[in-house]
């Protein structure tokens, strides 16, 4: 499986420099820096090169979606197709997000740091955006969630494999 996916990345991101390359992968829903810290070791980048990309690229859309899914989903609520894909979201994000409602933006430190599938950022954002967390603490907990994990990820890549 590990050569399979390091050649679908090559396939597809093989022009892009690593640290870019792990940046882009980092910042993807689902992947996130779960799967561009093994990219980056895979690319034979350093630790602290793959923890810093990984991060970074984590952290780019969180922003973004902390401030811009509310009014966006607002407005695409009139489409039956975006209805379902909300509907199916928020009830995928809220089984998945008790420490959140229990625990506030701690929750979401909690939520994210676990290196889960489904854990990640994006899911915490959601979780921040559906319990009214304040954009400030939910950017402050989601940043530290995801350096919890990167850190993680990337001594169990570098240590063990």
């Amino acid at each position: 499986m590990k050569e399979a996916i390091k050649q679908f990345v090559f396939d597809h991101f093989g022009f892009l420099p690593p640290e870019l390359m792990v940046v882009l992968i980092s910042a993807l829903p689902i992947l996130e820096l779960r799967g561009g810290i093994p990219v980056a070791h895979q690319l034979g980048l350093s630790y602290w090169e793959a923890l810093i990309y990984g991060i970074g690229g984590n952290l780019l859309p969180i922003l973004p979606i902390l401030l811009l899914f509310q009014p966006i989903s607002r407005w695409f609520l009139r489409f039956a197709v975006y209805k379902r894909f909300y509907e199916w979201l928020y009830n995928r994000t809220m089984k998945k997000s008790d420490k959140v409602e229990k625990f506030g933006a701690i929750g979401l430190i909690l939520f994210t740091a676990i290196p889960l599938p489904t854990t990640g950022a994006y899911s915490a954002s959601l979780a921040a955006i559906l319990f009214f967390i304040p954009i400030r603490f939910a950017f402050l907990a989601i940043t530290t969630g995801v350096v919890i994990a990167g850190f993680a990820i990337a001594s169990i890549m570098y240590s063990v494999f």
